[in-house]
């Protein structure tokens, strides 16, 4: 499996790979960031699938917790940033 193009990106341009990087580092330290990680982490060990790869945990607009496929998942979100969520 070929690398994304923005993998190759990231690999040609090591200064905004690295001001990613931090940026990255910054929204992970949030709340609400930590508060979502929890949540869903919660929702896969529940379901007993925590650590074993397979479908992503994502939640509807209802609230509710559905398996997903984790391609359609993390592609959801454009450039725009606007949810497409189910």
């Amino acid at each position: 499996m070929g690398k994304s193009k923005t993998s190759k990106y990231y690999e040609d341009n090591p200064e905004a790979a690295e001001k990613r990087r931090k940026y990255q580092r910054k929204l992970n330290k949030t709340k609400k960031q930590k508060d979502y990680r929890v949540e869903h982490t919660r929702e896969r060990r529940r379901r007993g699938i925590d650590g074993e790869g397979g479908k992503d945990v994502s939640k509807k607009k209802n609230g509710k917790f559905v398996l997903e496929n984790p391609y359609r998942n993390r592609a959801r979100n454009g450039a725009d940033g606007k949810s497409t969520k189910k």
